[in-house]
């Protein structure tokens, strides 16, 4: 699916590095998922890993941390009412509306999951949207556009948990700049040229 708020902007059939043209919507796919998710293969998770089941304590105490009440509420609160809904096919409007009866069950499983290591296998699939970059002149190429994915809530829990509880203890050294936000590789590039520039005053500076 492509999402574009230019009309004008579709995805059409898109041209592989060789230069060959798709024929169908599925070559377009597989082109797609072999440039944007490269290495990506289809696994089974159906069962959980039997180590990954055992009922420990410490698990069972951590995801209570990671999914509570206010945390689920949070979650599913920070979502627009009519966004984009991921395979299940529900749209968070659904979810708020209900959430004072819904939570609690929520909760439950998302402990559940948690704790023994086990996610069903329908929230392993993820609905990709491709977004189109902007300031492009064609829109013929798989890296023209940017693949965004719908997963569950329970992501988001665990994304927040990370960023407010685990990383405030032990935080990301000064040199990571992924998952940092205001860092980027333009940050990373500018960071090694500084470097790189003082090494080289030294050397003239030393000569």
């Amino acid at each position: 699916m492509a999402l574009s708020r230019d009309p004008k902007i579709k995805m059409g059939s898109l041209v592989a590095p060789s230069g060959e043209h798709m024929q169908s919507k599925g070559e377009t796919l597989d082109l797609l998922l072999a440039a944007l998710f490269p290495n990506s293969g289809v696994m089974d998770r159906e069962a959980a890993p039997a180590a990954a089941c055992r009922d420990r304590r410490l698990n069972w105490w951590v995801a209570a941390r990671i999914a509570t009440y206010q945390t689920v509420r949070w979650a599913i609160d920070s979502f627009a009412p009519y966004m984009s809904p991921g395979m299940d096919g529900i749209f968070p409007a659904l979810l708020q509306e209900g959430q004072e009866v819904l939570i609690p069950y929520l909760v439950r499983i998302f402990c559940a999951c948690l704790a023994t290591g086990y996610v069903p296998a329908m929230w392993h699939q993820v609905k990709v949207v491709f977004i189109p970059k902007t300031s492009r002149n064609s829109y013929c190429g798989p890296k023209d556009f940017r693949p965004i994915s719908l997963t569950s809530f329970m992501d988001r829990l665990v994304d927040r948990f990370l960023k407010d509880d685990i990383l405030l203890l032990m935080p990301l050294h000064p040199n990571q700049h992924a998952y940092q936000a205001g860092k980027s590789v333009e940050t990373s590039l500018h960071q090694l040229m500084v470097r790189d520039e003082k090494a080289l005053d030294q050397q003239e500076i030393a000569w």
